[in-house]
């Protein structure tokens, strides 16, 4: 009787195990994911007229439940704006800059419960997001004297580096694997950078701060093994 127990255990152990890892599908996440995205900017500072440039961002998320996250964040690429020619102040300018984000990001899901609700489902990835950042501007282009004014110039520095802080909303579509948990994400959002100084376009002018807004478009993917639960099943 005995041996038959003790040749039964083990049988039995695993399958209790198959069973509690079953259960479990719909609740485990990946802590850690890496990302990457390409952003849409546009400077509203000191020059006249705007222009649409492009940036790309590496990014790596802790992800404290799958709706609170904390994202390290870098971007690099180009800000331009103004017209040397066509406006008044003659203002132009091309930076080339790097940005260095830390922010949190509340999604949606994590204050309500979604599993009654198709419509509350669909928005539980629905996020807002805030931070601090540090930018780092290296103005490769600027005109600074108008043809339309004489003797009009405006100063300011090629080389500079700022904080400021990054706002953003958007929306993370998850992607599941057969187990049910999130493996990938679509990241679709909005950003709203208030720089805490007046010299990302290379111009000191007026009274208004800088800021920069992208539209960005991005992918995250699950890395490591180890996985935790949620106290909500997260995918219905």
């Amino acid at each position: 009787m005995t041996k038959h127990l003790l040749k039964t255990l083990p049988i039995i152990l695993l399958v209790c195990s198959a069973f509690m890892a079953r259960a479990q599908n719909g609740y485990n996440y990946a802590q850690y994911d890496i990302g990457t995205a390409v952003g849409f900017d546009k400077v509203y500072g000191d020059a006249e007229t705007v222009t649409t440039t492009q940036s790309i961002h590496f990014n790596f998320t802790y992800n404290a439940t799958p709706f609170v996250n904390f994202v390290f964040e870098t971007q690099l690429g180009k800000l331009r704006g103004g017209d040397s020619v066509l406006t008044k102040s003659g203002r132009y300018f091309n930076n080339d800059f790097a940005a260095f984000i830390f922010r949190g990001q509340l999604q949606l899901g994590e204050i309500m419960d979604y599993s009654r609700s198709p419509l509350q489902n669909a928005l539980k990835n629905l996020y807002v997001s805030a931070g601090l950042g540090f930018v780092r501007n290296h103005i490769t282009q600027v005109s600074r004297n108008s043809q339309q004014i004489a003797d009009f110039y405006t100063g300011g520095d090629d080389k500079s580096k700022e904080p400021f802080i990054p706002l953003r909303i958007g929306y993370e579509i998850k992607l599941f694997n057969r187990y049910s948990q999130p493996s990938a994400k679509i990241d679709l959002g909005y950003g709203y950078n208030y720089i805490l100084g007046d010299d990302l376009d290379g111009f000191v002018a007026g009274g208004k701060k800088d800021v920069y807004t992208q539209f960005t478009l991005g992918v995250k993917f699950a890395i490591g093994s180890a996985l935790t639960s949620y106290r909500k099943q997260i995918t219905y």
